[in-house]
């Protein structure tokens, strides 16, 4: 009789637990998800604006004009990006399984290089034209330090990406026969 009493009291602290455990697994899932776009541009303006330290009239005319920008720039990035629903499919498929990445012919890397020419002009475009609004707006100086937190944001990301695969930050951003870049002292 004791034993019995034992053993639900067991089975009912051990289902319990899996309960909990089932509903933290549930909350990490939801915290992890993704921002949306939206979410993104609104959370870098709101940090832009605090980094810039403008006034409030001074941010009612930047939020719009900024997040357009940051818009255009993330349709920039958006040229050359394959959908993650493509498959590869024959050789590709075969080099992907080996852990390799499958070897591109030269026509693929001339139209590969040539979309990197057009997408690196486009963002410039898109710079160079909200320069000239930002200039309405904002002094040089507010300009020249908008630009360099855009800068450490990007390299922030690109040490989290990194980290998260698994490599030393830095390391995969580099192409053959060149060095790593080292930051500048100053």
């Amino acid at each position: 009789m004791k034993m019995k009493f034992i053993y639900v009291i067991l089975a009912a602290l051990l289902m319990g637990s899996q309960m909990s455990l089932s509903a933290q697994n549930k909350d990490n899932k939801e915290r992890k998800q993704r921002p949306t776009p939206e979410q993104m541009t609104q959370m870098q303006t709101n940090q832009m604006i605090k980094a810039l330290m403008l006034d409030d009239a001074t941010a009612a005319k930047f939020t719009p004009v900024y997040e357009k920008y940051l818009k255009e720039l993330r349709e920039c990035r958006m040229i050359n990006r394959k959908p993650r629903a493509e498959k590869p499919q024959g050789t590709e498929a075969a080099a992907k399984k080996e852990g390799q990445k499958p070897a591109m012919t030269d026509a693929e890397i001339a139209t590969m290089l040539k979309n990197q020419f057009a997408q690196s002009r486009k963002t410039l475009d898109v710079r160079e034209k909200y320069y000239n609004e930002f200039s309405k707006i904002l002094s040089q100086k507010q300009i020249m330090k908008m630009y360099q937190q855009e800068k450490n944001n990007a390299n922030k990301f690109r040490k989290e990406f990194d980290r998260r695969k698994g490599q030393k930050p830095g390391q995969g951003h580099h192409h053959q026969g060149q060095r790593p870049r080292t930051p500048r002292q100053g």
